[in-house]
């Protein structure tokens, strides 16, 4: 008997999770298609090329498609065996609801391994795959990623605003373009019109301009005494060099030690190597520290004395006349050390943002996969109870359970980065809010609880109003 029911059980089960697979995998599909639809538009793209996007960019929705799938599918089993009064009947011969769910337990914890190794073994390939064929599309025809009415960045060095383009993606107005070839100088170029396409040999982005100002800055870098040049033109043609686009174009390497593209095991020897990067910038800096300011060392007592002699007037060894000459080192002197610290800052400040961004990516594989064991002591327990077959109130509980879930994850990865949580914390939370809620509607359902039947919260709310004292009559 028990081998029949864990096949019931089963067969009640792997159908509805098929279906509400594919049909999350398609909806999220939709999603990310919609998403780079603008980008995918116009570019003459071949059947094949579009045919490898489609699987590249959906080889990483597996793992959130998973999850979904069986939270709903879940909820819909054990709804329909509760509708048709099966799984009175099961409860009645003495058979728990984890016994009951035994089949599926054993067959969620073979797709949390299969998820993990999608995660780590397929979608670090998928999405590199993705990352690189997406950079070759965008390249195709760079005019067409120019939007309207937002600055366009990808040309390095280079900021672009057109406030109006004609359908032909050629006739541009109300062009705004920020030089930044030069930091400290600012070099700016506004036209009332104009046309912009790519060179024949496609090495360049040409802007023919119409009816615009150039404003640029001249002089020596960091000299005060810079020259401000206002040109007005009736023409004006500017080229933008496509060549870093070019080299960039197919070149997997570009892209191959992002937190995404790697394994497990990469990440982990990836996060030994930026403890130890970040270890040695600390000690370098310390090192540089002290030997631009000896007299903060222990054993320099006579630099402590020497300084506080220069401090007291009265006892300085130094002459007024110096005082001038001592007062510029000085402050070539911290300038100096202050460059030096802003430039380690800066420098740590990377380290640790790459440093946190391995961590999230090493706890993503790993709490996403034990989602899926998670999500089902929510959704076997709540199907159990609703006792509601179908795609309606269970669709509804299921996609309300999944938007905390998510919502959950992207707080927690938002809260990582801004410091506020550890990774751990922060790509766990999820895990830990919902397993007691899995908990407690497991140990609800067990015990036969009313907790969504609309009988008994009538019953509640009469039994409290026998204790309201009546209303009088006038």
């Amino acid at each position: 008997m028990i081998k029949k029911l864990d096949k019931l059980i089963f067969k009640s089960f792997i159908g509805p999770f098929i279906v509400t697979f594919f049909i999350a995998f398609f909806v999220l599909m939709m999603q990310t298609l919609w998403k780079y639809i603008d980008d995918l538009v116009g570019k003459g793209l071949d059947f094949a090329t579009i045919i490898k996007f489609v699987l590249y960019s959906s080889a990483t929705l597996s793992s959130l498609a998973m999850p979904i799938a069986i939270l709903i599918s879940s909820i819909m089993t054990f709804g329909n065996l509760g509708e048709s009064f099966e799984l009175v009947a099961i409860k009645s011969a003495g058979i728990s609801l984890l016994r009951f769910m035994r089949p599926l337990i054993w067959f969620t914890v073979g797709l949390c391994i299969i998820t993990f190794l999608f995660a780590n073994y397929v979608m670090p390939y998928s999405q590199l795959k993705f990352v690189t064929l997406y950079k070759e599309i965008l390249v195709k025809k760079p005019a067409l990623n120019i939007k309207q009415g937002t600055f366009y960045s990808d040309i390095p060095q280079y900021a672009i605003k057109v406030g109006k383009k004609e359908p032909d993606s050629k006739k541009i107005e109300k062009v705004l373009i920020y030089d930044q070839t030069n930091p400290l100088q600012e070099n700016t170029i506004m036209a009332d019109s104009g046309k912009m396409e790519v060179t024949k040999d496609n090495n360049y982005l040409a802007f023919n301009l119409k009816n615009g100002n150039r404003y640029q800055e001249k002089g020596i870098v960091g000299d005060t005494a810079t020259e401000y040049i206002r040109l007005e033109f009736k023409t004006f043609k500017k080229l933008f060099d496509l060549s870093t686009f070019q080299t960039s174009k197919g070149n997997e390497d570009v892209f191959k030690n992002s937190p995404r593209m790697l394994t497990a095991n990469q990440i982990s020897h990836r996060l030994d190597t930026l403890v130890k990067q970040n270890d040695s910038l600390n000690k370098s800096t310390k090192k540089n520290l002290v030997n631009a300011l000896p007299y903060l060392s222990d054993t320099s007592a006579m630099w402590k004395k020497i300084g506080n002699m220069v401090i007291n007037k009265k006892d300085s060894i130094f002459p007024d006349s110096a005082n001038t000459i001592l007062i510029d080192r000085a402050l070539s002197k911290a300038s100096e050390i202050k460059s030096m610290l802003d430039f380690s800052s800066l420098d740590g400040s990377k380290r640790r943002e790459d440093l946190v961004s391995y961590k999230i990516e090493w706890q993503r594989k790993y709490a996403f996969s034990l989602a899926c064991m998670v999500l089902l002591f929510i959704g076997a327990p709540l199907g159990s109870i609703i006792r509601k077959g179908g795609l309606g109130m269970p669709l509804v509980v299921a996609i309300v359970f999944f938007l905390i879930f998510h919502l959950l994850n992207v707080f927690g990865e938002k809260f990582v980065k801004s410091g506020t949580l550890i990774p751990f914390t922060g790509m766990w939370m999820a895990i830990f809010i919902l397993t007691p809620v899995g908990i407690f509607l497991t140990y609800k359902a067990m015990n036969d609880s009313q907790l969504f039947n609309k009988e008994f919260y009538n019953r509640v709310s009469r039994k409290i109003k026998t204790f309201l004292p009546a209303k009088k009559q006038f």
